[in-house]
């Protein structure tokens, strides 16, 4: 298992001094005015005892998109761990660096298996940041740092497949503003798309579909996202309906844990399955295999890296897969953001997403960067490069400034 290491001998001290959490808004549309369900993360500043060119190294994390912010788990739970931990619990056998899967341990001691709900998106949002300092400590790119800790030798992709997502419904003029959106993420390079669907009636998700596919250079270069929205009876009729559409991938088509529902929706779909954003842990990815109805040569797995207890516990559903006969090309991680870009090209995964116009100002790429026929490279600023997005990196810095959050 990676990260399974000795005690070091001979480190040095090495701490995290300071834990800062903010639950900031975040909206699904480019216009943050548009009602979004009052959707929030936390953002956390990690500060280390490590000193780089006269300034201590500090990490950033927050917490991938979709489940809220975690604050209270954050601040009262987990930081406390990392805070009173000692320099030996979480340096490197050398002592050299963090050792992001120490810090892991020492976060998740004395916790109980199960029971995942949010307290798995708090440990990954406290993981990013420790994965973003130990980068930058090593002074590489996060997808080289992944590789040489937990890439099992391999060499990182130098370039990945992404696809945009977005498309969510739109108030008003909703079939033209989706149309312009794809557009718009078209003209960024981007050759697939994802859009939502399940909010509304069928005949309206159908509508919203091939509306999208008309602008596409095929008709399988469009996913549909459910967003487990359907019930057993509407899951069924949507896999009817649609089964003729040729998409890309339907994603997310019933309740994550309703295996029974979805593992019938593959026997009437019969075109590629995506699912997994919804479920954060090893024992729930091997029911989803076991029970779910799932093809490894076909389908698609979403599972958040963030979500799933950050990098080690990604890590840990990945092997629990591979073990099932999945390859790695079936991962395209959920997130949209830097982070998962450097997890698929360390990890040799499928693609990512990415959200060119969702989640500002966590989705899209570094300034200036744009997706060549579909593909994107990481940033090669040392750790994740959040400092490569102006208006992120200066809401990270101003947490970096701020008093903790008690």
């Amino acid at each position: 298992m990676p990260g399974r290491h000795t005690s070091p001998s001979n480190a040095r001290v090495m701490r995290i001094v300071d834990v800062r959490e903010r639950s900031v808004p975040i909206s699904r549309y480019n216009d943050p005015s548009l009602p979004s369900g009052a959707l929030t993360t936390s953002i956390v500043a990690l500060t280390t005892d490590v000193v780089r060119a006269g300034k201590p190294v500090v990490g950033y994390g927050f917490s991938s998109v979709g489940r809220y912010a975690q604050g209270g788990l954050i601040r009262e739970r987990f930081a406390p761990r990392l805070l009173a931990a000692a320099g030996t619990d979480l340096a490197n056998d050398a002592g050299t660096n963090l050792d992001p899967f120490r810090a892991w341990s020492v976060m998740l001691k004395g916790e109980k298996p199960g029971g995942h709900g949010e307290r798995c998106v708090a440990v990954g949002t406290l993981d990013m940041a420790i994965w973003d300092a130990a980068a930058k400590i090593a002074g590489v790119p996060l997808y080289r740092f992944i590789a040489d800790v937990a890439g099992g030798g391999r060499t990182p992709d130098a370039t990945i497949a992404a696809y945009a997502g977005g498309g969510y419904p739109y108030p008003s003029d909703d079939l033209a503003r989706l149309c312009d959106e794809v557009r718009a993420m078209l003209a960024q390079g981007f050759t697939h798309v994802k859009i939502k669907i399940g909010a509304g009636p069928l005949e309206r998700d159908v509508e919203r579909i091939e509306a999208v596919q008309a602008l596409l250079a095929a008709p399988n270069h469009l996913a549909a996202d459910a967003m487990n929205a359907y019930d057993a009876e509407r899951c069924l009729a949507a896999a009817k309906a649609l089964r003729n559409h040729h998409l890309w991938w339907f994603e997310d088509i019933c309740d994550p844990l309703d295996f029974e529902t979805q593992a019938a929706a593959v026997d009437v779909y019969h075109g590629a399955i995506a699912a997994g954003e919804a479920l954060f842990s090893a024992a729930e990815a091997k029911l989803l295999d076991r029970y779910g109805g799932l093809r490894p040569a076909k389908d698609i797995l979403l599972f958040d890296p963030v979500h799933t207890y950050g990098l080690p516990g990604y890590l840990r559903i990945i092997q629990t897969m591979e073990d099932g006969g999945w390859p790695r090309s079936a991962f395209w991680p959920h997130g949209g953001h830097l982070f998962c870009v450097h997890v698929v090209s360390a990890l040799g995964l499928g693609g990512c997403e990415v959200n060119p116009f969702s989640f500002a100002p966590f989705g899209g790429l570094a300034d200036g960067m744009m997706p060549q026929d579909g593909r994107i490279a990481p940033p090669q600023a040392p750790g994740i490069g959040f400092e490569t997005k102006t208006d992120l990196h200066a809401l990270f810095a101003l947490l970096a400034r701020e008093e903790v959050v008690r």
